[in-house]
């Protein structure tokens, strides 16, 4: 029954989130909410490792959930749930729009999409901001905050390699643990 359950929430997730691995975050959170599988919290870390390992985020991220849910085989079935919608949508998609690629109808269905991307996009910012600077005790929210004030102005101040900032925080947040 788990493995349907974590097949059917990442399908869902790859039917609806148009727009890439950033646009999956606001359905883990709602995953997170009535599954009970991992924390709000834990979906930082998620990002964190999917950034960091090669492959899509979304799919390393259900890769991740599933594996922490039901080992190999639920790895499996959540990133199969979480790509298999995309495929066949493509797949239909694909044989129609050669058909209709100079309708009009088209045309504003794919405009339409845009700011529906967008909007996914900007609720995983926001989703993910709040947790890092309102999440854990005081103190910790002011050192993220000052962190964060810190790397924007070396960013805009000396325009090295982003490789250098993700360093230099994860340098700060080791001394800020200790």
């Amino acid at each position: 029954m788990i493995y349907l359950r974590l097949f059917y929430e990442f399908a869902k997730t790859g039917l609806f989130a148009v727009g890439g691995g950033m646009a999956t975050i606001p359905f883990l959170y709602a995953i997170s909410e009535k599954t009970g599988w991992f924390t709000a919290a834990d979906i930082g870390n998620m990002i964190a490792i999917s950034e960091s390992t090669p492959g899509a985020m979304g799919v390393n991220m259900s890769t991740y959930v599933g594996f922490s849910v039901k080992g190999v085989l639920g790895a499996v079935i959540a990133t199969l749930g979480l790509v298999l919608p995309s495929i066949i949508v493509i797949l239909i998609i694909s044989r129609m729009l050669e058909k209709f690629k100079d309708s009009k109808l088209v045309q504003k269905i794919f405009y339409g999409l845009r700011p529906a991307s967008t909007g996914l996009i900007i609720a995983a910012g926001v989703g993910v901001a709040t947790e890092t600077f309102f999440g854990g005790s005081v103190i910790q929210c002011v050192e993220r905050g000052i962190l964060a004030v810190v790397l924007y102005f070396a960013i805009c101040k000396w325009k090295k390699h982003p490789v250098v900032y993700i360093a230099a925080a994860a340098v700060a947040g080791i001394i800020f643990q200790l």
